[in-house]
């Protein structure tokens, strides 16, 4: 047991993180088993144990921070053989199937509207808001949603395909904004109720639908925060999808997270408790998703935003808590804000990244341009 605690206080001190140290970013350990649990389980040791009350932080993005900004993940070695059945599973598996499209569904996005419009902004939109000239995040989220919409360059009466739909915050903002039809599609069946309620009156139509079942063309296509959910074995399957649902002058903007380097794999801690299934694309790998079948005309990235994002998110759910307990309990609440607060370190280290990248199918005649700044609504 000293060996093990030795070891991960030396690990820690290599980044300058101190074990019931007295500064923000320093953890505090309340059980001993948590030195063996995080050498053998890693990333799933590390969030479980925190789960569980085995030790505490003031400050877990700045914490995470630290460790990715160091890349410790590349120091601790793996003493579990279980550490590589992810990998192998993800090798011979296709773990975003169709048969498997729903899980994600299920299990992260139908957690519960309470929690959601508690923790989001207005418009309920769970993906990377844009703070340029933003002060808060509702504002951060009109600026995003109307990036979006001047990036596609809609106009009246455009009809819009939407993959993955969320709880209808952009088809609400471009319809209301735009005069947009907007077609949106969600594997959750809550989000799709509530945008169907949200939008009502507008030119909007919602579906519990795969992206592979779609076949119909539309002006435009937009997905925001949805890729994550496709895996490595599907990219060029999805990205054929859009192709055929695209007129031939219409532009795809896709909105996702992105690795700086290739994967197979997820993160097992994130895989089992947030995001089922989920997976980051690298560039090399969205750019081979596309060749033959799209032109590259814009690759914007914004991914220090979610950094103050998910810290916003965060604060709006401690805020909240207090009205949620009953529901959801000390451990739910643990897993929650180590969620939240990791991510933001993982964005801050510029570790993961945002993408927008605007695709059209044969190239626009003088080239690409957009006005980045925010339109003035009426």
């Amino acid at each position: 047991m000293a060996d093990f605690k030795d070891t991960v206080c030396k690990l820690f001190e290599s980044v300058d993180i101190e074990i019931n140290g007295s500064r923000p970013l320093d953890i505090q350990v309340h059980n001993k088993l948590f030195y063996s649990r995080v050498l053998s389980g890693k990333s799933l040791g590390l969030g479980e144990s925190y789960m569980d009350g085995w030790w505490d932080c003031e400050a877990l993005d700045q914490f995470s921070y630290q460790m990715l900004r160091s890349r410790i993940d590349k120091q601790v070695k793996p003493i579990s053989p279980a550490f590589f059945v992810p990998y192998i599973r993800a090798y011979f598996l296709n773990s975003q199937s169709k048969k498997r499209a729903y899980i994600v569904g299920k299990e992260h996005y139908d957690t519960g509207n309470d929690l959601f419009s508690l923790m989001l902004d207005q418009r309920m939109n769970y993906s990377c808001g844009y703070w340029k000239n933003a002060k808060n995040l509702d504002q951060a989220q009109i600026n995003k949603l109307d990036l979006v919409c001047r990036k596609l360059h809609l106009k009246p009466g455009m009809k819009v395909l939407e993959i993955g739909c969320g709880w209808g915050g952009f088809a609400k903002y471009a319809a209301e904004n735009y005069g947009v039809n907007v077609h949106g599609i969600t594997v959750s069946k809550e989000q799709m109720d509530y945008a169907k309620e949200s939008c009502g009156g507008l030119e909007t139509k919602f579906e519990l639908k795969d992206y592979r079942e779609l076949n119909t063309k539309y002006d435009a296509i937009v997905s925001i925060g949805m890729f994550e959910h496709v895996g490595y074995k599907n990219y060029r399957n999805y990205m054929e999808v859009a192709r055929r649902c695209l007129n031939d002058d219409g532009l795809f903007l896709l909105h996702t997270i992105g690795r700086n380097t290739p994967s197979r794999s997820t993160d097992p801690w994130t895989n089992k408790y947030i995001f089922p299934n989920g997976m980051i694309p690298s560039s090399s790998q969205l750019s081979k998703s596309t060749e033959g079948l799209f032109i590259i005309e814009d690759w914007h990235n914004f991914g220090q935003d979610y950094d103050l994002t998910l810290m916003a998110w965060n604060e709006n759910f401690q805020k909240s808590y207090d009205s949620l307990k009953e529901k959801y309990d000390e451990r739910f609440k643990r897993m929650w804000e180590y969620y939240l607060l990791m991510c933001a370190g993982s964005f801050r280290s510029r570790r993961n990244q945002l993408w927008q990248i605007i695709l059209s199918k044969n190239g626009l005649k003088g080239g690409y341009s957009y006005h980045d700044s925010h339109r003035s609504i009426a």
